[in-house]
């Protein structure tokens, strides 16, 4: 036992809400960075978060329609890698 008293600290559960969520999200709407979205069921769908809210992201897609989707079936998002062409046909990841 790591306490010679023999009483156990608890931790305290982390909050519930740090307002870092929100604050990412935003930050990837105002920027339209290409995203992957990778749902609680294993599909997974690309875009740009164009809009969000407490419980919903709107997914902004080139060619495919526009998917409202809750939070609550969400795994991941990851922003996707962007490569630009620089001189000498080299490949720069940003």
């Amino acid at each position: 036992m790591p306490f010679s008293n023999g009483k156990r600290r608890h931790k305290s559960p982390p909050p519930g809400e740090t307002g870092q969520e929100a604050l990412y999200l935003k930050s990837l709407s105002e920027r339209q960075v290409p995203v992957t979205v990778k749902l609680r069921d294993g599909e997974r769908v690309n875009g740009w978060i164009e809009y969000f809210d407490d419980t919903m992201i709107r997914l902004t897609r080139e060619g495919k329609p526009n998917l409202f989707i809750y939070k609550q079936q969400i795994r991941t998002i990851a922003e996707e890698r962007r490569t630009k062409p620089r001189s000498g046909n080299r490949e720069v990841v940003e």
